[in-house]
């Protein structure tokens, strides 16, 4: 019975994979910019970060593996460190689950890699980098991505390098800002002014990756595509939501970069609020994203200022009885500056003012160095606590 049940599993993914495949053949593009006509180079910039290794290179393996790139896709790596393509693999290895029987594609894959190393700030080194481009493409009409896996600090002089020296000549370039967007208001705004006066709106994708966890995107099926929900998703039948994120680790020597922004702008203002919207918006007309980027918007409309009296700090610290990282605190990482207030923990109850959740707390929790009793343990939970009959 398990035999066939994943057999069963089996099938529905080949089948979902092929229907993905062939909506990407019907593409509308005029002739000559079809996605397998023209090559590709996808360009990942902090290529040495933590992100790279545990996210944006899994990712493009496992579609490259899927057959969702286009046929031609090459992919360059970018960072300060001075690396080989060979070092860089190694690093990624233990995130990317490579099946026994994807080893040869797995080795494709890598064959297809290339890693350049250079400053973010310095004209000439990003000169070099579109000469590897460059080869890549061999002379043909070719688009390119950049993906900005980089903390915001460098993200102005890197978008000004890319804009002057690596642009696509023959096709069309895209840059994919990770996030956080700037450290408040201010620095957002600053950010996104930047970035229009190097380009057009449409070349330009914002990402929190943690919107493609099968998790979030299951979201929103869960809660339209299921009638039982429709009349009990509101203030009447739930009384709080808990919204909780947990990593079993620490800041692993990223505490330059933590220390700066802290667990509420590195988690909560973006991953967390990300899922509030999308529990709590109304139902959008249409899956459009324009659509249910409105939806959302509304929610975060409603929600009142929070205030540091529904709020609780914290920050995570050394277990001597512990095994492993867990008997390091935040302030043993040698990239913390000595003394650190930052927070590492977070939870803040915030308040919808909308008649369906009008009266609803709803709870954000999150922290860093947060040690798991098992593995079955997951990142994100979501609690509703129903209201009684009574």
């Amino acid at each position: 019975m398990e035999k066939k049940g994943h057999r069963a599993i089996c099938d529905l993914r080949a089948d979902a994979l092929a229907m993905l495949r062939q909506s990407l053949k019907c593409s509308t593009a005029p002739v000559g910019e079809h996605l397998d006509e023209v090559p590709h180079v996808f360009v990942i910039l902090g290529a040495s970060g933590d992100l790279a290794k545990k996210k944006i290179y899994p990712t493009v393996w496992w579609l490259y593996r899927d057959g969702l790139l286009p046929s031609s896709t090459t992919f360059v790596g970018y960072a300060r460190s001075k690396l080989t393509i060979e070092e860089v693999r190694k690093s990624c290895d233990k995130y990317m689950q490579v099946q026994p029987d994807e080893h040869e594609a797995y080795e494709k894959f890598w064959s297809l890699n290339e890693y350049v190393y250079g400053n973010y700030d310095v004209r000439r080194d990003f000169e070099l980098l579109n000469q590897e481009l460059s080869k890549k493409e061999k002379s043909a009409a070719a688009n390119r991505i950049f993906y900005l896996a980089l903390p915001p600090t460098v993200f102005e002089p890197v978008s000004t390098n890319i804009r002057t020296t690596c642009m696509a000549t023959r096709g069309w370039s895209r840059i994919i800002i990770e996030k956080p967007f700037g450290k408040d208001s201010d620095s957002s705004a600053q950010l996104s002014n930047h970035l229009a006066s190097l380009f057009k709106e449409e070349q330009i994708y914002r990402i929190d990756h943690y919107l493609g966890k099968e998790m979030v995107q299951n979201l929103m099926t869960l809660r339209f595509g299921n009638r039982i929900f429709a009349p009990t998703w509101n203030r009447d039948n739930i009384a709080s939501v808990l919204i909780s994120f947990k990593e079993p680790f620490g800041t692993h020597g990223r505490g330059g970069y933590f220390d700066e922004f802290g667990i509420i702008r590195d988690v909560m203002q973006n991953h967390l609020l990300q899922i509030l919207s999308l529990f709590a918006m109304e139902k959008p007309p249409s899956t459009n994203p324009d659509d249910i980027r409105d939806e959302k918007v509304k929610v975060l409309k409603c929600m009142k200022p929070l205030e540091l009296e529904n709020t609780v700090l914290g920050q995570y610290f050394g277990n001597p009885e512990g095994e492993g990282e867990s008997v390091f605190g935040y302030l043993d990482d040698h990239s913390v500056p000595k003394g650190s207030k930052t927070p590492t923990f977070a939870t803040s109850v915030c308040r919808i003012n909308s008649e369906r959740w009008d009266g609803v707390p709803f709870i954000l929790r999150c922290g860093k160095g947060i040690y798991m009793r098992n593995e079955r343990e997951k990142k994100y939970h979501f609690i509703f606590i129903f209201c009684s009959s009574e």
